[in-house]
């Protein structure tokens, strides 16, 4: 039967992206949501929406029950698990099949089959299909360390319930084998309810490449072309795209064929991708694992084949999709150019990618190319939730020209207020590896990135980002003059440095901050004298200085006369205007850097 409503048990860019399907195809929509995502973009822009618990997923996003509850008190024929959370959750599926709600993916009985690794691996020997050498299930962590003695180091060490990166370690040596285990089987616990580890041999030059397929639930399986996965850090995938380049046709055509071949044995429903390591030297698949769900990077397939994935998943799901077949007929003429995806997460790449929650005070995406995201100006990001909070994906005729959009796209795109990668991402898109298409899985691992940022360890008394002349001509909407106390010294200091005369800059009240520079800057110390010091040696006000990365500036009380100093760096600090100027505004909380004095951490 065809859908009237259908609830989405999911957050964030997946949320809203299933909802504007939703919308397109007339089918109202319901949004679930923790506490914390009250606000939230999904929240708003569906028909309906229910709060299910508190914000920790397991009171809310993985709470199957309340979602169940929402679906049935909301009246939804069918609930869309986009990914993540319960989207491979076969039990989940099975109570909504029990509950007379269609549950928009594949059956229940699919998802357990290849749910966990090492039995999707017994399905694909039986097939047929190129298996890395490895292991069963392994009892013990002496179990382990035989097993790879025999298989010969290094080996990848993985919880067979794992995915997204979570669960698995890279063993060089027994040593190394043995200090993981315990913790890959406590990760398998804690986040999958499964303990179960075992063992795979490590391609050294591997690439990571997937097919995504679709199937009828009768035995017919397609194949979209297939992306490379390879830019990953720590296991999770950070940049994709299609088609996977560097491959003979022979082996584009062998990888999607076996792909089929796979899901065909199971009689596949709905979306899923097949995945592969590809060993680049030696020119070879090898099996990895399937996702029973819809990927974070499916956005690229949609882009070169002309095609909405959510719209198949639904259409199949309700029984009205076109046949396959006749769908097949209608892709033969195969791929229309190429596709690139970057993932922009709340992370500090200099800080061990940690996560960074926080307003989001200033956001503009560029409108030429397609960006999945929940998030604007104003939206707060949440600490309890995955950093994922947009995706950018290029296209072109060309990949080459997909990546030039790409990088335009990038250099366009702002987000202030908290920490993200995107100055990363700038850097890994520009680079030769990425740009010859000779990315592996251990490329990041490799790469070396240096950002164009001051961590500030100290934020004394009252340090703003400041900008002269300020912010004027706004006291008819009630906000007064804003902007640098002593604006004389900011356009001295400035001056010395060859910087526009409204270039922005720091400026300290009584005791100045302490300032780790993470790239060779030149800067002036200007305004009122402050005991300073860079990396133990004195600093001379007036003066233009130059540090190094990693050198710490200590700026303490004022020594002399005034209450005020600044700091100009070379080109000024980048943070967005508002209200025509870049000064912090700190009673109307707005300006400089999310609107507020510095402090430790910033």
């Amino acid at each position: 039967m065809a859908f009237d409503k259908i609830l989405i048990a999911n957050r964030g860019e997946i949320a809203c992206r299933v909802i504007r399907t939703l919308k397109r195809l007339a089918i109202a929509s319901v949004a679930v949501y923790s506490e914390a995502d009250r606000h939230a973009m999904h929240v708003m822009l569906a028909d309906e929406a229910v709060c299910i618990g508190p914000a920790p997923v397991a009171q809310s996003y993985l709470n199957a029950a309340a979602i169940l509850h929402a679906a049935r008190k909301t009246g939804a024929q069918a609930v869309h698990p986009g990914y993540g959370f319960l989207s491979e959750n076969a039990a989940f599926a099975r109570d909504c099949e029990a509950a007379g709600i269609a549950f928009i993916g594949p059956r229940a009985e699919q998802m357990t089959a290849f749910g966990l690794k090492h039995t999707a691996r017994e399905i694909a020997e039986a097939n047929g299909v190129a298996l890395l050498p490895g292991t069963g299930l392994l009892a013990d962590v002496q179990a382990a360390l035989d097993a790879a003695a025999s298989l010969g180091y290094p080996v990848m060490l993985k919880s067979t319930a794992g995915g997204g990166g979570i669960g698995m370690s890279l063993c060089r040596d027994a040593a190394q084998l043995d200090a993981a285990f315990a913790s890959v089987a406590r990760l398998g616990q804690s986040n999958f309810a499964n303990a179960g580890v075992y063992l795979e041999k490590f391609v050294e030059h591997a690439r990571h490449i997937e097919v995504q397929i679709f199937g009828d639930g009768k035995g017919d399986v397609i194949a979209l072309g297939e992306r490379d996965c390879s830019v990953q850090r720590r296991n999770q995938k950070v940049i994709e795209e299609t088609p996977a380049p560097g491959l003979s046709d022979t082996e584009r055509t062998t990888l999607h064929e076996t792909a089929v071949r796979l899901a065909r044995a199971v009689q596949y429903a709905n979306a899923g991708t097949v995945e592969f390591v590809f060993d680049a030297h030696a020119r070879a698949f090898y099996f990895l694992e399937v996702n029973t769900r819809l990927q974070v990077e499916h956005g690229v397939t949609e882009q070169v084949y002309g095609v909405d994935l959510v719209e198949w998943m639904i259409r199949q799901a309700e029984g009205t999709l076109a046949p396959l077949d006749a769908l097949a007929q209608s892709l033969s003429a195969g791929p229309r150019g190429a596709s690139v995806q970057v993932r922009i997460y709340a992370e500090d790449p200099n800080r061990q990618f940690q996560p960074s929650s926080g307003l989001l005070t200033h956001v503009s995406f560029p409108d030429d190319v397609r960006v999945d995201t929940w998030v604007d100006a104003g939206t707060e990001v949440s600490a309890f939730y995955d950093p994922l909070i947009a995706k950018l994906i290029a296209s072109g005729d060309t990949r080459e020209a997909a990546l030039a959009t790409l990088a335009n796209a990038l250099d366009r795109t702002q987000l202030y207020g908290i920490e993200t990668n995107l100055d990363y991402l700038r850097a890994v898109v520009g680079s030769a590896t990425f740009a010859a298409g000779e990315q592996t899985t251990g490329f990041l691992g490799r790469f070396v990135f240096a950002p164009h940022t001051i961590d500030v360890l100290d934020g004394g008394v009252q340090t703003t980002v400041q900008q002269t002349p300020g912010r004027l001509g706004y006291w008819d909407v009630g906000v007064p003059p804003s902007g640098p106390m002593d604006d004389r010294s900011f356009t001295l200091a400035n001056a010395l440095l060859g910087n526009a005369a409204d270039a922005a800059g720091l400026e300290f009240t009584m005791v100045g901050a302490t300032l780790r520079f993470n790239c060779e800057t030149l800067f002036v110390l200007g305004g009122a004298p402050l005991a300073a010091s860079l990396d133990g040696a004195p600093v001379t006000f007036w003066q233009v200085v130059r540090a190094r990365a990693g050198s710490v500036l200590k700026l303490g009380g004022v020594t002399g006369a005034g209450v005020r100093a600044c700091l100009a760096v070379r080109g000024g600090l980048q943070v967005p205007d508002y209200l025509g100027s870049k000064a912090t505004f700190t009673l109307g909380q707005f300006g400089g850097h999310a609107g507020r004095a510095l402090r430790k951490g910033d």
